[in-house]
């Protein structure tokens, strides 16, 4: 499991490159990205197309090559494979072969952003990447509204704002960092609040590059008032796909409330037209 660049191609580390040199096959994301990253090392290899809607399959022709007792490497297109890259499946099945499978550490935008971030924690919830849908990351904030720690993912820049507000409004105000272009000519790092990052990035024209973006966690032991406690009850009733007792066991969990206080209110609110 060889980690790439996810930019700056002088990152790439002299352990991948032996590596890259070395094994019979190289196993790919996208093989165009990676034979550009051979090229400038100078590297020639048999490149195999391994990419996520046919990992299934692919998969089980790269385990009767090692099995024959081929080397390969595995790359994504930039970064560690298997973190949210196409790679999990293969290392399960090598596991269920007893197949050896050794890492060789690099670059991750997980661990980039959050060395720079100045997190008040050393413990952190990292998502992936956030559902693109709305219904759906509105269901996955909700359930993270009293969490503790930081949570990190990784979003499109075309996706961002709109996320950006959905978090605005399941969660409140919080702080924020955003890192784009990690290790790239155009690099931004991003810190503030929600609304004043959502205020700097409507005003560019376009964005590209993957983000990863950083929430900051809520306050501890802030109990939400009441018009707070309704809103939340009424988007399980709506979106949350939860029965009334399911959704007032959740809320008293994750707020930190007496059940029967919230029972008593989500009667009133399932019970609303």
């Amino acid at each position: 499991m060889v980690a790439t660049p996810i930019g700056n191609l002088e990152d790439i580390t002299l352990r991948a490159i032996r590596v890259l040199r070395e094994v019979t096959l190289i196993a790919s994301e996208d093989t165009r990205h990676t034979a550009k990253l051979l090229s400038h090392l100078g590297i020639k290899a048999r490149l195999f197309s391994y990419y996520k809607d046919r990992e299934v399959k692919q998969a089980d022709y790269l385990v009767q090559e090692l099995l024959a007792g081929k080397d390969i490497a595995l790359v994504s297109d930039a970064g560690t494979p298997a973190v949210s890259d196409p790679g999990a499946i293969l290392v399960k099945k090598c596991h269920d072969f007893r197949i050896p499978v050794v890492p060789v550490p690099g670059v991750s935008a997980l661990t980039a952003v959050v060395s720079v971030a100045g997190l008040p924690a050393t413990q952190f919830t990292f998502l992936g990447f956030f559902p693109s849908r709305s219904g759906q990351r509105r269901k996955l904030l909700t359930s993270l509204a009293s969490n503790q720690y930081p949570f990190v993912f990784y979003e499109s820049p075309r996706r961002l704002v709109r996320c950006l507000y959905d978090c605005q409004e399941i969660l409140g105000e919080r702080h924020v960092f955003l890192g784009r272009e990690l290790t790239k000519m155009y690099e931004e790092l991003v810190r503030g609040t929600i609304s004043s990052v959502i205020c700097q990035l409507e005003e560019k024209e376009k964005m590209r590059g993957e983000c990863v973006v950083i929430i900051g966690p809520a306050e501890k032991n802030k109990s939400p008032d009441f018009e707070d406690l309704e809103a939340l009850l009424v988007w399980y009733r709506d979106h949350g796909e939860m029965s009334l007792r399911d959704a007032v066991k959740r809320i008293s969990a994750d707020l930190d409330l007496p059940r029967s206080k919230v029972y008593a209110k989500a009667l009133l609110v399932w019970n609303t037209d």
